[in-house]
């Protein structure tokens, strides 16, 4: 029997004799390369703006390598230089503080006062003498830590010397107002060394501070409001100065809401006042026996017009700050504009 012949679909081949090239690529103009566009010229405007960016961006250029050499020359010359500088320096400081301290010693073997009111008296004649002597006096003190009778002590020292110079005001200022919380501790200290300057015929002297109460020599009847006082000493502290400012705008700020005063009524002789009544007024003279100028707070409406006084690299309280202080403020001009 025959065998069964199976057909084939034709061939692309066997149908043409030869094949084109677009059965064979069928994706070949699909990938032919796009024809370059004719780049448009920028405007001015783009071109002034890549100006401005190219401008901002950083060099990327690499600078040319230094000799080693040369560098190391620079920085030997530079390091020459810092340490001269430094050098000069402190033979400045060393040279300066030297000469405070001769100053100082100097001060303090020529008019040290013995306890002694007379001598301190004779100290201050020729600035009484002057015309100018201050009636007022403040400090700046700082507390140290756990040394509260140190801080006490110095202002029974400093009250002794103003009661013997007959300047009828001191007024305290200590930061953190620890001093406040003594009052009575304090006046007892102050009679004391005014006991062991005087003897029995003491100055009266009453202490007191801000909103508190005060505090008078026994002899005196009741606190010494209505009695002649010789020394008044007040305390002070960084509550009573911006505080008092803003405590004092904002009561004045409440009376003209409630129609009591008007905007006219505020006046620099107003707010003076208040300060003087609430606080104190302004002292003639204030002394820092600090190295540097540093009020640390201290109410700043009533120093418009005081002398500041302090001795560069001076540590501690002294009489020849005290003495030194006063010498200064006789030798002061004031000139007040108009």
């Amino acid at each position: 029997m025959p065998s069964a012949t199976k057909h084939r679909p034709p061939s692309p081949l066997s149908t043409s004799g030869r094949t084109s090239s677009a059965q064979l690529h069928p994706l070949k103009p699909a990938l032919r390369k796009p024809q370059p566009r004719k780049r448009q010229p920028k405007s001015p405007e783009v071109l002034e703006r890549e100006r401005l960016v190219l401008s901002r961006l950083p060099d990327t250029t690499v600078p040319p390598k230094r000799k080693p050499v040369r560098q190391f020359l620079r920085l030997v010359w530079h390091r020459f230089i810092y340490l001269l500088i430094h050098a000069v320096f402190i033979i400045y400081l060393k040279l300066r503080w030297g000469y405070n301290a001769i100053v100082s010693k100097v001060f303090a073997l020529l008019y040290y006062h013995h306890r002694t009111p007379e001598l301190i008296q004779k100290d201050v004649q020729p600035l009484k003498e002057k015309g100018k002597f201050p009636g007022h006096i403040s400090v700046v003190l700082d507390y140290e830590r756990d040394d509260l009778d140190k801080l006490i002590d110095e202002v029974a020292e400093i009250a002794c010397w103003c009661a013997a110079a007959e300047i009828k005001t001191l007024s305290v200022y200590e930061r953190t107002g620890i001093l406040k919380n003594y009052i009575s501790t304090s006046h007892r200290t102050i009679a004391d060394h005014l006991r062991s300057y005087f003897g029995r015929d003491r100055p009266t002297v009453r202490v007191h501070a801000p909103h508190s109460r005060s505090f008078a020599n026994g002899d005196i009847p009741g606190d010494g409001q209505d009695s002649e006082i010789d020394l008044e000493v007040m305390f002070l502290s960084e509550e009573d100065g911006r505080e008092s400012i803003v405590d004092l705008t904002k009561t004045l700020c409440d009376m003209a809401q409630r129609g009591k005063i008007g905007a006219e009524d505020v006046s620099t002789e107003l707010i003076d006042a208040e300060l003087k009544d609430n606080v104190m007024g302004e002292p003639d003279l204030l002394i820092l026996f600090s190295p540097n100028v540093t009020l640390k707070g201290y109410p700043p409406w009533q120093i418009r017009l005081t002398e500041i006084f302090n001795v560069t690299d001076n540590e501690g309280v002294g009489y020849q700050v005290f003495l030194r202080a006063l010498h200064s403020f006789a030798k002061t001009e004031f000139k007040f504009g108009r």
